[in-house]
Order: C-alpha cells, then structure tokens, then sequence
C-alpha cells in the first residue's frame, strides 16, 4: 500500500508541524489514545480492593483514575500493561493477561 504524501501535505502545513522531543504543553499526553501498545492487561477485581490506594501513585501513566478517594477500573485508553501497579497491590485486586480484557 502506498500512501499519497501530497495528499498528507496539503492538509497540514510544514510550520504547524511540532519539533521532536519537546513537550509542548502540560496535558497534551491525553489526547493521544497508547492503550493499544499494550500486549498484557491489568485486570481490577474490585471484591478484593481495599482502597489503599497505593496502586495509583506508581501508575507511570495515570491510568488508574480516582474519584471521592475511591480508585475505579482502569483508563484503558492509556495503560500500557506495564503491571508495576499489580505489583504494588498487597490484595491481589489487580492481575495482570496476557492480551486485551
């Protein structure tokens, strides 16, 4: 399959175009949807949480969000299955599989 690059070229002009390696403003990682990078799944079971918490300050991509002090299922949408929170977890409320959920 070839792609068109006139085609590409014409929708985005060269100076709109950020330069590499530079972070161009705090926040902008959530617009980008890396879920789909990950090859192994942590799975929350929620029945063995006893909202420690202490999952959710290793996440290295904020994945595990928390609402009125109570941590919910994971934002797949950015969670590479790194598993370092599976690890943290004392409980066993979170396993890591191979794949997606």
């Amino acid at each position: 399959m070839t792609t068109d690059i006139s085609k590409l070229t014409e929708e985005v002009a060269w100076q709109d175009i950020t330069e590499g390696c530079k972070i161009n403003g705090s926040g902008n990682s959530e617009l980008f949807h890396t879920g789909d990078w990950r090859v192994d799944t942590p799975v929350f079971i929620e029945e063995k949480c006893t909202q420690c918490l202490l999952c959710v300050p290793v996440c290295p991509d904020s994945s595990i969000p928390v609402k009125n002090y109570k941590r919910l299922d994971f934002d797949y949408d950015h969670c590479k299955g790194c598993g370092i929170c599976a690890k943290a977890c004392h409980f066993g409320a979170i396993e890591m599989k191979k794949g997606e959920k």
